[in-house]
């Protein structure tokens, strides 16, 4: 082949490879310009009807309102969240398929020693939506009236005090784990598979004391069937304004059921910036806000690097607790 050729070969390749890099970034940055031109799926790892779920509804109305396209919430409950977090974690990273992301994903982290993803690195934070506190409440025939009486109450009857929980491994369980740890009482952990049955035992007084998220118990509480002690949350809540924050008593004490809308790796970052702003609008709406209110929940929002940090700093806290306690999966 001659120079002459060669250089006419070269030139021809260089412009082939040209032109395909320039078509492969043009789609790309057209379809995140465009995104979304179909449904998005939200997909919830919890039932219908909780806190979680809703709170991603209101996200999903505001969102299909603002973007001109549905955002339809699925909900996969099953195995702690894991269901869920699978389904979107091997999903294609092109925005559609979205998770509402829980602390339950920060304690799985460390509880299971297998699972199919890496939370951590398959998935990635797109804002924080609502943080909750849970609540410390025993059976009124308890005589502890506060925080300090309990933790007296435990250690004269250490062992003897049952203190229900949603369940093994659960944020409910981790948190009153993290109370016996701080407080150094000693007190039977009694496991339900859920938050209702383990209400039902409480207010019968079956079990004495348990950790719920208020939400789901204000209710009784505001009935006097009830007696909340603290919120576990670093400041208290407009819900209970009265009821101090288990902080007051142990300095740095604080856990909370916080979600937040999470997408595949990979998902361009035109799209999660997109979702970003208008999560963030959302959680500004006087009307969001207010609903949100009526779930004794605070909102998060920020930036996906704000949200990350916030669940690196959950998973390696649950983390602790797991190893230390040495809880182990049902």
């Amino acid at each position: 082949m001659s120079e002459k050729d060669f250089m006419k070969l070269l030139r021809r390749n260089v412009l082939h490879l040209a032109g395909a890099a320039a078509l492969s970034a043009m789609p790309r940055f057209a379809w995140a310009q465009s995104y979304p031109a179909r449904p998005v799926r939200i997909v919830v790892g919890f039932p219908a009807g909780g806190t979680t779920d809703i709170g991603a509804r209101l996200i999903a109305q505001w969102l299909s309102e603002r973007l001109g396209q549905q955002f339809i919430v699925e909900n996969k409950p099953g195995a702690g969240t894991h269901m869920a977090t699978e389904a979107v974690a091997g999903a294609p990273a092109d925005g559609y398929t979205l998770l509402m992301a829980t602390a339950s994903n920060a304690i799985n982290a460390t509880l299971y020693n297998r699972l199919d993803y890496n939370f951590l690195r398959d998935i990635v934070p797109v804002a924080g939506v609502i943080s909750s506190p849970f609540v410390l409440e025993v059976h009124p025939a308890v005589p502890a009236k506060t925080v300090p009486e309990l933790i007296a109450f435990a250690k004269a009857n250490s062992g003897k005090i049952n203190m229900a929980s949603f369940g093994t491994g659960t944020s409910s369980h981790l948190t009153g784990e993290l109370f016996k740890m701080m407080a150094g009482v000693d007190m039977m952990h009694v496991p339900y598979r859920g938050s209702a049955p383990m209400l039902i035992d409480l207010l019968s007084g079956q079990v004495q004391l348990a950790f719920d998220n208020l939400p789901a118990s204000i209710e009784h509480i505001r009935a006097g069937k009830l007696r909340p002690l603290a919120v576990t949350t670093t400041m208290r809540s407009d819900a209970l304004p009265d009821i101090p924050a288990l902080g007051e008593t142990l300095p740095g004490f604080e856990s909370s059921a916080w979600n937040g809308i999470a997408a595949p790796r990979n998902t361009p970052a035109e799209i999660i910036e997109r979702l970003n702003r208008e999560i963030n609008a959302a959680l500004v709406d006087p009307r969001i806000k207010a609903r949100f209110a009526e779930l004794s929940g605070v909102v998060l929002g920020g930036t996906p690097a704000e949200f990350a940090k916030h669940i690196a700093d959950e998973t390696e806290k649950w983390g602790r607790v797991i190893r230390t306690a040495n809880i182990k999966p049902d």
